[in-house]
């Protein structure tokens, strides 16, 4: 296995002591913040690297023990050793997973887009079920929740629903959720019990800011109309509803929730930063071989993630051949963890493969 970067090691905890000593004399304003931020970014390998020091120390004041004269001594001090070579084994993975290249948008937010896709109504009824799932696994993590456009089916669900949950950490746990969800079950509607395979495409993106993503007025065009609800009909008398289309990528935002013209308009942009900024990066990573090796799936919208069978109570994650027993406790949010825990696993495997490699 990889020795670890010793004098990294001792750069990060000298970093880190110099960043404290900074706050502590009164840093102001910016460089408080910047420094508050990188603080906060280093504090959890340096309490894994200080850990995996004493644990060092501790191990070498057992071997001496085990290596002396007395032997009710020696017999406890073996014990120790070897308690504390496997603490150490656990440190050292631990330290080097701390060292890996971090997504610098892992901390965001996200922009959470569901959309019904082959299936027709039980499609749309599928979405629906994917979007409150994804809900109530944000209420599990104490995220908020704000809806920014829905389409809903003609029988219940939504032919596309688009959200925002605000939350630190969200996108990093959200992340591989991008892809094709396919289900398998006998739709409500169908007379016969015969079961039917739909799909869902979810799209997780990064929340932006303004800084993120330069966007020129010059390039957008911005249509207003009525909100429509079901059927086609108007649901107010105001031209409230906002269309935004982006010229030079061709991509169309449209927003009718609110009965705020203006507050339809904020919401909008917001989205079309996040696609812009996820396009820029969708761009940027494909053109990076050890990122893609890196990568649990291709990150493809197109790409069959899992399956949902109904009938045999089941979830299948087919990136990494993960099977569940536990389909209602996944669809209710609270089982989601087990597949996301190994989804970053795994990732982080594919990653520290890269830099051994």
């Amino acid at each position: 296995m990889t020795t670890l970067p010793i004098a990294r090691l001792d750069q990060l905890v000298a970093r880190h002591a110099e960043i404290e000593a900074a706050l502590a004399h009164g840093a102001e304003g910016d460089a408080y913040v910047r420094l508050g931020r990188e603080f906060s970014e280093l504090s959890p390998v340096v309490e894994k690297v200080q850990a995996l020091k004493a644990a060092e120390r501790d191990l070498v004041d057992a071997r001496e023990l085990a290596a002396g004269d007395d032997a009710e001594m020696r017999d406890l001090a073996e014990g120790e050793v070897l308690r504390l070579e496997t603490d150490l084994t656990a440190l050292r993975h631990e330290v080097r997973l701390a060292l890996l290249p971090k997504d610098a948008m892992d901390a965001r937010g996200v922009i959470l887009e569901v959309r019904a896709g082959t299936g027709g109504d039980e499609a749309a009824l599928f979405a629906g079920d994917l979007y409150r799932m994804y809900a109530r696994y944000a209420a599990e993590h104490g995220w908020s929740v704000e809806v920014l456009a829905e389409s809903e089916g003609t029988m219940g669900g939504y032919k596309e629903i688009v959200a925002a949950m605000h939350g630190a950490g969200a996108y990093a746990r959200l992340k591989f959720e991008s892809g094709v969800h396919r289900v398998q079950r006998v739709p409500a509607t169908e007379a016969g019990g015969r079961i039917h395979t739909s799909a869902a495409t979810v799209a997780v993106l990064p929340e932006a800011e303004e800084v993120d993503v330069d966007i020129n007025e010059a390039d957008l065009r911005i249509d207003v109309f009525r909100a429509q609800g079901a059927g086609g009909q108007h649901v107010n008398k105001t031209e409230s509803a906002v269309r935004i289309t982006h010229l030079p990528t061709n991509t169309v935002v449209v927003v009718q929730d609110e009965r705020s013209q203006h507050r339809n308009k904020a919401r909008a942009m917001a989205v079309l930063r996040s696609r812009l900024l996820d396009e820029e990066r969708q761009k940027k990573e494909a053109g990076r071989a050890a990122e893609r090796k890196g990568q649990v799936g291709s990150g493809d919208r197109s790409e069959r993630i899992r399956t949902y069978n109904f009938p045999q109570g089941r979830v299948t994650d087919h990136r990494i051949n993960l099977t569940l027993y536990k389909l209602e406790e996944v669809m209710a949010g609270t089982a989601l963890d087990e597949i996301v825990d190994a989804l970053v696993t795994e990732h982080q495997a594919a990653l520290l493969a890269a830099e051994e490699g």
